[in-house]
């Protein structure tokens, strides 16, 4: 994440959050994101969903109901949980600059990991509960001959979310869902500053809070319509920067603001038979509020330098269609496909956060029985070369982002859930 960071200070855990940071903790410990969508947003949290092209939000019948629409777990009987992991099979960005050389970013194995509870008590309207899931996430790591070291060399974000969640079923076709959202994020990055040879690196974390809610209307056996609402929420990095220009400068303490999206979902679930499902979901993520982040702090030359990096994105928009076929004896089938709109003008696009549109894939199966579940989903995501032209670029070295840039990044995800 090169282009993202403002100040202020970073919140501590209080003594009263204790059981909080233990289950961040226990996140943490799970695993960590270093991913990238669409900005920096991962959409993908659930095989079974996935394979559906993510159109999940009126269908919700699974407990990662509780990432895509936590109404949803007001269809799901007693105890259930489920684990679950998306691998992205190395993320490539390919670069051919205006004079014809080429840069590709370097190849990581990055998963992503989903933790999912429920319990909806017998007899009872209420259901509860908690998800562990990596909403945002970023890992961009370009070799330093590019042309644009001085604006990116790596980049990397962790944002992980606790989300536990009361859903109420109001009417036999109604239910409403809202709940906290307890985030811890990290981030780092690394690129030149003023000269051919100088590195800046900044690092910092924080906690965060926001919420979700949701809604799920079943008027028919046959329709079914949802509504999801995730908050914005800011995360005020803490930490500290370091500036080699040659020679051995101390860490200075730094802070960065960022502030992160609401997001809002809805999509129709149509089944002509109880065998098939086609659903549609229409999602909309307001980056419009991240324009210019500032760096505070950067220096420890004896005056604080500020450092200021202008974004001024846009709001993205997600087009997801996905069908799901019901075989015998509690198998499954589905195919997907989501469109993604680009969120960063060409003036501020940054090869830190290689923004373009996206056309994705997928396909999935799995197994429903008495007790165990299981599901895999393979996926591929790729997009037409985005050319930039017109970039701002870095003031002090010349050095822009004009050329061309294409993602590639196949998927792989499998999940495994149990009824108590």
């Amino acid at each position: 994440m090169t282009n993202n960071l403002n100040s202020v200070r970073a919140r501590k855990c209080a003594p009263g959050l204790a059981s909080t940071c233990l289950a961040l903790a226990a996140v943490l410990a799970f695993g960590t994101t270093k991913v990238f969508a669409i900005g920096f947003r991962i959409p993908n949290q659930d095989p079974e969903a996935i394979a559906a092209g993510n159109a999940f939000v009126a269908t919700a019948n699974n407990p990662s109901a509780l990432y895509y629409n936590p109404a949803g777990i007001t269809q799901l009987e007693g105890q259930q949980a489920s684990i679950g992991i998306l691998n992205y099979f190395g993320i490539n960005t390919h670069y051919k600059s205006p004079g014809g050389k080429s840069s590709d970013t370097d190849f990581e194995m990055i998963p992503v990991p989903e933790l999912y509870y429920t319990y909806s008590p017998k007899d009872s309207p209420l259901s509860f509960g908690i998800g562990a899931f990596a909403p945002f996430g970023l890992g961009v790591v370009w070799p330093e001959d590019t042309g644009f070291r001085s604006l990116a060399i790596e980049s990397r974000m962790t944002f992980l979310t606790v989300n536990p969640v009361v859903a109420w079923k109001v009417h036999p076709t109604l239910s409403l869902a809202i709940g906290p959202t307890i985030n811890y994020s990290k981030v780092k990055f690394t690129r030149g500053l003023a000269a051919p040879t100088d590195y800046f690196e900044f690092k910092g974390s924080d906690f965060s809070f926001g919420f979700q809610a949701g809604l799920l209307w079943q008027p028919h056996a046959q329709w079914s319509f949802g509504v999801n609402y995730r908050s914005s929420t800011t995360m005020n990095y803490e930490g500290d920067s370091k500036y080699n220009p040659g020679i051995t400068i101390p860490p200075a303490a730094t802070t960065a603001k960022v502030a992160f999206p609401q997001i809002i979902t809805a999509g129709a679930s149509y089944r002509p038979t109880p065998d098939w499902n086609f659903e549609f979901d229409v999602d909309y993520s307001d980056w419009d509020t991240l324009n210019t982040v500032t760096l505070e702090g950067t220096s420890n030359l004896g005056f604080p330098i500020d450092l200021p990096l202008q974004l001024d994105w846009k709001g993205s928009w997600l087009f997801e269609f996905g069908v799901t076929r019901q075989l015998k004896n509690g198998w499954w089938v589905g195919a997907g496909y989501f469109y993604c709109t680009e969120t960063a003008p060409n003036e501020t696009f940054t090869p830190a956060i290689p923004d373009t549109v996206l056309h994705v894939g997928s396909v999935g199966f799995g197994h429903k029985g008495q007790r165990w579940q299981w599901a895999v989903a393979a996926q591929i995501i790729a997009g037409p070369t985005r050319k930039i032209s017109g970039n701002q670029g870095n003031p002090f070295t010349g050095e822009n982002a004009n050329g061309g840039f294409q993602l590639v990044a196949p998927t792989i995800s499998v999940s495994v859930g149990y009824r108590f």
